[in-house]
């Protein structure tokens, strides 16, 4: 695709690299972006920060054309990820978003809309049942909300249920900025048959959104949110050219069907 919509997904649990050359991947990075990965204890904590930035910086350099050695990628104080352009680019809206969980890393990025990707892998405790589990998060959840997940029907379908909500609001949070102390509570979510997914935000329904969620294998889901770029926070706003974007040029983008994600393997992420 040439307008800057891409969806790619990575199954870490099919990379098993040997030490050297996970350290070389590794030193391919900024400093500080190495700091980032190497701060983990856990392997596979380190596994998941890799892939994630080299992502990112694949993803970068395949859609404008930058060199591996001439991207920038900064943070807003949210913790936002974002690219620091200093050149005039064909998509001055270009953001991505990343997220790792359980076995997969993920990147989505758009080039008119806002775009939140959230993934999500539910494994609950062997001392606790899927409810006694889920009760820890159900401030998080509208009355609604929270009835249909209990009322879902088995404990499988009671998790799948929990992650599909969860995934939305993540996602939703994500594509704005504003990071988690914006309140997933202040979010309730309808659908039918989870197709047709709206938000109401604070109990006001906000059309300028739309979502996918994808189950991407028994334990893991996914969930896409695409939105107007006015409303992400004001640092982020910072990031992009065009915030008040011509409505019919927004509504165009925003109603497109989500193209879904394309499998890709960590030696299709390099060289850097």
């Amino acid at each position: 695709m040439e307008d800057g919509v891409r969806r790619w997904l990575v199954d870490i649990s099919q990379w098993n690299p040997s030490q050297d050359q996970f350290s070389f991947l590794v030193s391919r990075l900024p400093p500080h972006e190495q700091a980032a990965v190497t701060r983990f204890i856990r392997f596979e904590d380190r596994k998941r920060a890799l892939v994630s930035r080299l992502l990112q910086y694949t993803l970068v350099h395949e859609v404008l054309g930058i060199p591996f050695g001439k991207i920038i990628l900064d943070r807003t104080i949210e913790g936002k990820p974002y690219l620091n352009l200093e050149w005039d680019f064909p998509f001055p809206n270009f953001n991505f978003n990343v997220s790792h969980h359980g076995d997969y890393v993920g990147i989505a990025s758009e080039s008119v809309c806002l775009v939140g990707l959230d993934i999500f892998s539910l494994v609950v405790p062997q001392q606790e049942t899927a409810l006694e589990f889920i009760k820890n998060f159900s401030s998080y959840f509208t009355v609604l909300e929270w009835k249909k997940i209990v009322n879902a029907g088995i404990s499988d379908e009671i998790l799948a249920e929990f992650c599909r909500y969860w995934c939305l609001k993540e996602a939703y949070v994500k594509a704005t900025g504003a990071g988690l102390g914006f309140g997933l509570h202040r979010l309730e979510f309808h659908h039918t048959n989870w197709t047709n997914i709206s938000v109401c935000i604070d109990g006001v329904e906000s059309r300028e959104w739309r979502f996918c969620l994808f189950e991407l294998d028994k334990k893991h889901w996914a969930s896409i949110a695409k939105g107007h770029p006015r409303k992400a926070v004001e640092s982020y706003q910072r990031a992009l050219t065009n915030v008040d974007i011509e409505d019919e040029k927004y509504w165009n983008r925003l109603c497109l069907p989500d193209p879904g994600f394309i499998p890709r393997a960590v030696e299709q992420l390099l060289p850097l």
